[in-house]
């Protein structure tokens, strides 16, 4: 991990999620009856526990579509802040930074498409999963080696737990 990186990852008191894309893979499964499925990485959910819970660091969610999904696996996780079915993120992230009186440099941001640049140019730390868009790559501190759903975001986690020295034992 590259030093500037790893400083500025120690920085961070706030984790933010895009969802689709990035605590999913991408795709939403519709029955006939309208009832929508999402698949969650029980790894990521495991990582956003440990770092609530062992390094005390906040976890949001923003969602540009809405889903009872995202509420569901938001509960279920413990996560409070969580904008679902909001599509201007960085209307979000200043209410985000008024809420929890924190600065950009103490942010970190993960996502995928478009609709997360303006949020990704902001925030301390901009992370593109692996199946993101070129363009968002190209704006991101750091792009995951495994893709969205497919664990990016325990990835991530791992690398801030190991940048502010938080040791896991179990």
């Amino acid at each position: 991990m590259k030093k500037i990186f790893s400083s500025k990852l120690k920085k961070i008191k706030l984790l933010i999620l895009d969802v689709d894309g990035v605590l999913t893979n991408n795709s939403v499964y519709i029955e006939s009856d309208g009832n929508e499925y999402k698949q969650f990485d029980i790894q990521d959910g495991f990582g956003i526990h440990l770092l609530q819970q062992n390094a005390k660091i906040k976890v949001a969610l923003i969602s540009g579509r809405y889903s009872k999904s995202t509420e569901f696996r938001a509960k279920e996780l413990e996560i409070e802040m969580v904008y679902n079915g909001h599509t201007d993120k960085a209307k979000v992230l200043e209410e985000i930074k008024l809420k929890t009186a924190l600065d950009y440099s103490e942010m970190a941001y993960m996502g995928d498409d478009f609709a997360d640049m303006p949020v990704l140019r902001k925030t301390g730390v901009s992370i593109a999963v692996k199946n993101a868009r070129p363009e968002v790559k190209k704006v991101c501190d750091y792009v995951t080696k495994n893709s969205g759903g497919k664990g990016a975001v325990r990835e991530v986690i791992d690398l801030i737990l190991k940048a502010k020295n938080i040791r896991l034992e179990y």
